[in-house]
């Protein structure tokens, strides 16, 4: 099939059969894995996976796309959805799923935000992605990439970058690399419920003092271990869950 790509979808198809190989080694998919690709497109990823493993669940919002990969694919073998993935009910999944995808790139940062609050639920996710997003999701802190997502994902996934992309390895090429990036969850308990916000007010005001930004007090600070010269981006994301954890209590 060639479809012609969507802008709004930020459709990007991937065609490198090296690549896709080495995607699909990376995933190590088996025979009873509770496997959902996100935005399976013209079906190239799909096929690599369904080669190594029985059955499928798939997202997509491209009605023509999933029409095709639908008169492709017997029922029993591919489960799709053509829906938005921002709007899946990722909840109603059994637990234990392994997501995989080429996440486009218009949606892909609130779409790892929506996946940060699966936490536990998930086996492990393998996402292709901006090369510039995959920094940000692996960024230390006090480095220039670190921010609201890398603190979100850090809390509850150990990540690793495993390989970059070229461009021409899509159609159409975008203007910028891609990177595959493994995110399993750490097992930790759910953060407190004031954590996203206090993440998401901290990296606001990335630039003004934690006092200024949170407003901590400095007996807060002191208790906390903390120098008030610190600004948000200095801190880590088990810092993030101590102040939540503190507020909660």
């Amino acid at each position: 099939m060639t479809h012609r790509p969507r802008k709004r979808f930020g459709q990007h198809f991937l065609h490198d059969r090296r690549v896709l190989a080495r995607i699909v080694e990376a995933i190590a998919p088996a025979a009873g894995d509770r496997l959902v690709e996100i935005g399976p497109g013209e079906g190239a990823l799909t096929r690599a996976l369904l080669e190594r493993t029985a059955r499928l669940v798939a997202i997509e919002i491209d009605r023509d796309l999933a029409a095709h990969l639908a008169r492709e694919f017997l029922p029993a073998r591919l489960e799709l959805h053509c829906a938005d993935a921002l709007e899946f009910d990722f909840a109603a999944l059994p637990a234990g799923v392994r997501l995989v995808g080429n996440l486009p790139y218009n949606i892909s940062t609130p779409l790892l935000f929506r996946v940060a609050a699966l936490g536990a639920r998930l086996r492990d996710c393998h996402f292709l992605l901006q090369r510039e997003v995959v920094e940000r999701m692996v960024a230390a802190p006090s480095t220039p990439a670190y921010g609201r997502l890398s603190v979100m994902l850090q809390a509850r996934f150990a990540m690793r970058r495993l390989f970059t992309v070229p461009a021409a390895a899509f159609r159409p090429a975008p203007k910028v690399e891609s990177a595959l990036v493994r995110l399993r969850p750490l097992g930790t308990p759910e953060p407190p419920p004031a954590f996203a916000d206090l993440v998401r007010r901290a990296f606001a005001a990335r630039r003004k003092t934690l006092a200024n930004a949170l407003g901590l007090a400095p007996a807060e600070l002191a208790a906390l271990g903390f120098d008030p010269k610190l600004r948000p981006e200095n801190l880590s994301a088990a810092d993030y869950l101590r102040i939540a954890a503190r507020r909660a209590g």
